[in-house]
């Protein structure tokens, strides 16, 4: 079995504001990397477009069809939402706890569609914290929030 390893991060300057994200996917020796941002966004929609559009270069390589995937991600946001609390939203509707409408709906089902089609593994690392590919992602996002300022 094929192991696919990625790194994401997503961010914004103001909460809302200008945002990016970046991604690196690394299969078979080779780190490729990916980025994108708005003009008007927030840093957890930010962290989640990172993860989606990681899921879907996956999903859309049918060389890596089968492969195991860990997501390396700084967002405790994106972690916990897609491996426990999106269990909960679901059965209750997409509401919260307290009953109010789950924030980014739309991206979380797009990423529940995608996590569910493959074998994933969610690891959180802490962000600016040397890691190398994280810190690469660092970058590309900020220079993505930094086409909008």
């Amino acid at each position: 079995m094929k192991e696919i390893t990625i790194y994401t991060d997503g961010g914004c300057h103001g909460n809302p504001g200008p945002g990016g994200w970046g991604i690196v996917v690394i299969a078979d020796g080779v780190a490729k990397q990916l980025s994108g941002g708005e003009k008007m966004t927030t840093n957890n929609r930010m962290e989640l477009m990172a993860a989606i559009t990681a899921l879907t270069v996956v999903h859309n390589t049918p060389d890596f069809a089968g492969s195991h995937v860990t997501v390396n991600i700084d967002s405790q946001y994106v972690k916990n939402g897609i491996t426990t609390w999106i269990k909960s939203w679901k059965a209750k509707g997409w509401k919260t706890a307290d009953k109010k409408p789950v924030k980014n709906q739309d991206l979380w089902v797009q990423l529940d569609s995608l996590n569910a089609g493959l074998n994933v593994t969610w690891n959180w690392v802490k962000g600016h914290a040397g890691i190398e590919y994280n810190e690469i992602c660092d970058q590309l996002c900020q220079s993505e929030i930094a086409k909008f300022e």
